[in-house]
């Protein structure tokens, strides 16, 4: 079974980029390239190649770069912007918490703005019957970050943050590293997502991560997600300047022609 693709989409894009300056000095980390296109660029070209005709942008550091660039359209994507004007000192859940009117329109991609990815990992969300899916693939020596485990039946059962090569056990069970690309239902969004979001920014917790909510969700309050494995996908994550070497040589057919 496969799925209709969301007409809507969330990019949180607001964050500084430290580590990877200077690349970021002048300009924010979704606009950073990977062998001549931007980050953003390929996400919005992903997204459109799927179906969806909206995409909310959260924006922060150096925001006008990404307005200039990307305009109010994007092709056939009507392009909207959600401001965060504390983006220096918070997380990324406060991102989407910000993007809270638009989650609530409807079925959503949910993407964090430092992933460049195959346009086949947002297919991969909408195929089988879940409504509710994270892309995901095996954690690799070379990755950090949040990863997951997975449940017999393909659902995540728990998170593990802040991982590292050190932490891939031989017999231990298999880890999933999390590529911040998900697909969510509009009931989901309404009674679960939206309402943890507002629990804890009103509690004072700006600096969490979406995974931090996610972890919540999934081991404290039932969330099923199912995982979509993307084994055979190119992608990465791209937090500093050998993320960004590394990345480039997974799409070194994407450079450009001399």
């Amino acid at each position: 079974m496969v799925s209709t693709a969301p007409e809507k989409a969330v990019i949180l894009a607001a964050g500084v980029g430290s580590r990877l300056r200077p690349l970021t000095d002048l300009r924010p980390k979704p606009l950073v390239e990977v062998n001549g296109t931007s980050i953003l660029h390929n996400a919005l070209r992903n997204l459109e190649s799927v179906g969806v005709e909206e995409v909310t942008i959260v924006v922060g550091y150096r925001k006008d770069a990404i307005q200039y660039v990307c305009g109010n359209r994007f092709g056939e994507l009507e392009i909207r912007y959600v401001e965060s004007p504390v983006f220096d000192r918070t997380g990324s859940a406060y991102s989407l918490w910000l993007a809270r009117d638009e989650l609530l329109r409807g079925d959503c991609f949910l993407l964090e703005g430092d992933v460049f990815f195959e346009e086949n990992a947002l297919r991969y969300l909408l195929i089988g019957e879940a409504t509710d899916v994270a892309a995901v693939a095996p954690f690799g020596e070379l990755m950090q970050g949040s990863a997951v485990l997975l449940s017999d039946s393909g659902f995540i059962s728990g998170f593990r943050t802040g991982q590292t090569a050190a932490d891939l056990i031989a017999d231990g069970p298999q880890l999933f590293k999390t590529m911040n690309l998900l697909r969510f239902s509009a009931p989901t969004l309404r009674e679960t997502i939206v309402p943890a979001l507002n629990d804890i920014v009103g509690s004072g917790a700006t600096r969490a991560y979406t995974e931090e909510v996610l972890a919540y969700l999934v081991e404290r309050r039932g969330l099923q997600l199912a995982a979509a494995r993307c084994d055979d996908l190119k992608w990465y994550e791209i937090d500093s300047t050998e993320d960004l070497r590394i990345a480039e040589g997974i799409f070194i057919d994407r450079a450009p022609s001399a």
